[in-house]
């Protein structure tokens, strides 16, 4: 392991038994003693199934995590991204070696503090001041050492008020608080995080993604991050890996793991045809069209996108309808939105009608999008059609490759002059 490298996980696998499991059966426990005489792999480990929630299995084994392998340097943020049930969480926990794994070997250097569930490594019956001392003793610190960092663990925490009371009766918000403060502040090599940021509020969110900020970038120690919150990832991580089923199935700049993740499931498609709404007035499809007048779900950055309405209006009414959208990325985030309110003294013919809203090139961001309908009657205040009717893609060509630094959701080319 170079001097960079933190930590080496190679070919991790974690089996687990289905079903009752006892104390094993006497048949079992005689092939495994042969086998290990003969200096053989237990048999049992290779038996079982990928990680497949969706299937049903044919195994009364199967594997959590199979063949993962990867490296973090020192200073480096990881953020490990997956469904419910990839494996996320028991790659965490033989990590933190709160288990083992079944297959495989890890290296690493210093000291691990983890941060998987909430209350994890509290005492319920011990205050929080005393759980602070006795995971900073699991830690391996010393009593002086703690004690030089326990005032600034406990504003972190905002649980002052709390602090000599006994944990089993926190809030599970204030729990998290005090944990994240206690794993964040006795200086750990590897900071290992699970998604319980998420049970605290969003100033305790913030204020807890700028601490693992501060640990990664001004003391140089990593830190392992895994969440459901995209926009955290993003923010704070600069490398991803993505499991499925339990297996690595991408890894590299979080924004392509990102970006892979969350167009895995898309069916991208230039048209929508609405089949299962019934009115007087209803908005009949909706296309995208590029500026050669061809149908297209992906585009350059530098080129326009044309939204095309068709609206079909069978009668005469005296009643006002308001069309409008909104551009959606893939973390549901919403970037523009336009409406008919945007023109003066609009009016829909009766019959069928088209409308066409136009987004310049050097506009969006490379990345994924929605177009998210809204239709309305306004006269009456009723909601006729809310849909996610379409996406696309922006790819990175042109003019776009002379900005890959820029992070922001829009990047226009504007006008710049010297005055």
């Amino acid at each position: 392991m170079s001097a960079e490298v933190i930590l080496k996980v190679e070919n991790i696998g974690k089996q687990y038994r289905l079903g009752l499991v006892g104390t094993g059966t006497i048949s079992h426990d005689l092939n495994r003693w042969w086998k290990r005489i003969l200096g053989k792999e237990d048999p049992y480990l290779k038996v079982g199934e990928s990680n497949n929630r969706t299937k049903k299995g044919q195994s009364d084994y199967v594997w959590a995590i199979k063949n993962i392998t990867f490296e973090v340097k020192k200073g480096e943020v990881l953020g490990i991204i997956g469904k419910n049930g990839a494996g996320k969480s028991t790659l965490l926990k033989i990590l933190s070696r709160v288990t083992g794994p079944s297959t495989g070997e890890i290296k690493t250097k210093g000291r691990i503090a983890s941060l998987l569930e909430v209350g994890t490594g509290f005492h319920p019956e011990m205050t929080g001041r005393e759980n602070i001392y006795l995971n900073g003793a699991i830690l391996g610190m010393t009593k002086a050492e703690i004690r030089s960092k326990i005032d600034e663990i406990i504003d972190f925490s905002g649980c002052l008020r709390y602090i000599d009371t006994p944990v089993k009766r926190y809030s599970s918000g204030m729990k998290v608080r005090l944990a994240f403060a206690v794993a964040a502040h006795l200086e750990p090599d590897i900071l290992v995080v699970d998604e319980v940021l998420a049970v605290g509020d969003a100033e305790f969110q913030k204020k807890a993604i700028g601490k693992m900020q501060d640990i990664s970038n001004s003391d140089g120690r990593t830190v392992l991050f895994v969440s459901h919150n995209m926009e955290s990832m993003a923010r704070l991580c600069k490398r991803g890996l993505l499991l499925s089923n339990g297996e690595v199935k991408f890894t590299g700049n979080i924004n392509d793991v990102i970006n892979f993740y969350l167009s895995e499931n898309l069916n991208f498609k230039s048209k929508f045809i609405e089949e299962n709404v019934n009115g007087n007035c209803i908005v009949k499809s909706v296309s995208l069209i590029n500026d050669e007048d061809n149908s297209s779900s992906n585009y350059r950055f530098d080129e326009a996108i044309n939204i095309v309405f068709e609206i079909e209006k069978k009668n005469i009414d005296d009643y006002k309808y308001n069309l409008s959208f909104a551009i959606v990325n893939a973390s549901d985030s919403v970037i523009l939105s336009s409406s008919f309110n945007d023109l003066n003294n609009f009016n829909i013919d009766q019959g069928v009608s088209h409308y066409k809203a136009t987004i310049n090139g050097n506009f969006l961001n490379k990345g994924d999008y929605y177009v998210r309908l809204f239709f309305q009657n306004e006269s009456l205040k009723k909601n006729i059609q809310r849909v996610d009717c379409l996406n696309f893609k922006i790819n990175e060509t042109g003019f776009y490759k002379n900005a890959q630094f820029r992070k922001a959701y829009i990047i226009p080319n504007l006008n710049w002059e010297k005055i």
